[in-house]
């Protein structure tokens, strides 16, 4: 079982833009110089690099953190006609979390207004699009498993690495069915117990690794 590359699919899309940015400089050897001493790397560039090491971190904790369970993780996993990516699938005891990896800083919340739906705010932006992105995820899961996801629950999380979530004193923070939690909150839910064996954990994870390949 392929268990993926956390942020490998990020890494190659930096690269690939950098190459095509700096394709610039010899096509074009004056002008195209003077726009690359001028400009720093794009800030669409620096989306992907910091994705990718978002995405690592969150792997890196999350695998440290439940190593001595059952719980297997799976990163970087491709949705089903070129649809973008799942960051990390993880399938645990007490079920499967589709997991899309924040490396955001500044202060996350959500705004739900009187009138309208709720928002995903970070720093001030909306960002509530990645909620959408996040609802596609899960529904390519419940869709890949079938009549299986009746048996097995299926949880969204947004897993951050350095937003400030003030709201998680107060008590869980969601938006829509989806969680917002820090690495070490989303350890803990993998590694408790629950209703799946070591075996049937095993079994779900070599179904998904088929349904999503590593991207």
């Amino acid at each position: 079982m392929d268990r993926g590359v956390p942020g490998a699919s990020a890494l190659r899309e930096h690269a690939r833009r950098k190459h095509n940015r700096e394709q610039t400089r010899q096509a074009h050897p004056h002008i195209g110089g003077l726009l690359l001493a001028l400009r720093d790397e794009p800030q669409h560039e620096q989306a992907f690099l910091r994705g990718a090491r978002g995405e690592a971190a969150v792997a890196g904790s999350l695998e440290a953190r439940t190593s001595d369970g059952p719980t297997v993780l799976l990163h970087d996993r491709r949705m089903p006609r070129g649809r973008g990516n799942i960051d990390h699938l993880a399938i645990s005891p007490n079920g499967i979390f589709v997991i899309d990896a924040k490396d955001w800083k500044g202060k996350v919340s959500v705004s739900t207004p009187l009138l309208g739906k709720p928002k995903l705010l970070a720093d001030g932006r909306d960002r509530t699009k990645r909620v959408d992105g996040l609802d596609r995820q899960v529904a390519a899961v419940e869709s890949a498993l079938g009549d299986a996801a009746q048996s097995w629950p299926i949880q969204g999380v947004f897993c951050f690495t350095k937003a400030d979530l003030p709201m998680l004193g107060l008590g869980t923070t969601k938006i829509r069915s989806h969680l917002l939690l820090y690495r070490k909150a989303l350890a803990k839910r993998l590694n408790a117990s629950g209703p799946f064996t070591t075996a049937q954990i095993d079994a779900m994870a070599r179904v998904l690794a088929g349904a999503f390949p590593p991207a």
